[in-house]
């Protein structure tokens, strides 16, 4: 799936914020781990250097890292969530399973990445949770099979637009 392809995430300004930041930190890092490596280097064999091995190893997962967050934000939307009278992309939902109302949760439908900004948990909406919620109502039961390949059935008892 190319970029242009790509499914919009909604973040709210402070979480594209967060995440902005997050992304010049590791850029401005490049030089250092760079100099790490090189200074590893130095140190002889590169068989068995381990830490010339660690600081490679920290330099792909922090240009991973990189490439994730460019394309994350690139393909974002910022700005607050838009009243619907139904469960929408960063929502903040409320459902009880099966038919026991006292066993309830309560949980924000948007991008993992903002799991940090709150203390909500945080489905995503392409879950088997959120996309059988996605477009319900206050009352709706849905449906969906989870990964484990359990049929579990909740229902809606309110939503609202995250505050963030």
């Amino acid at each position: 799936m190319s970029s242009s392809e790509a499914p919009k995430t909604w973040l709210s300004q402070d979480a594209h914020d967060r995440l902005q930041a997050e992304l010049d930190e590791l850029i401005a890092n490049r030089p250092a781990v760079s100099a790490e490596i090189n200074a590893r280097r130095e140190e002889g064999d590169l068989r068995e250097n381990g830490g010339y091995h660690a600081a490679r190893e920290e330099q792909s997962r922090q240009e991973g890292r990189i490439l994730y967050l460019k394309e994350f934000l690139r393909n974002s939307e910022i700005g607050e969530v838009q009243a619907s009278d139904t469960i929408t992309a960063g929502s903040v939902v409320t459902i009880y399973f099966d038919d026991d109302q006292s066993d309830t949760e309560t949980f924000l439908l948007g991008s993992r990445e903002i799991s940090s900004t709150t203390k909500l948990t945080v489905y995503s909406p392409e879950s088997a949770l959120g996309k059988a919620i996605l477009g319900a109502r206050p009352g709706q039961t849905v449906t969906y099979t989870a990964p484990s390949g359990a049929d579990i059935k909740v229902t809606v008892v309110e939503f609202g637009p995250f505050e963030g």
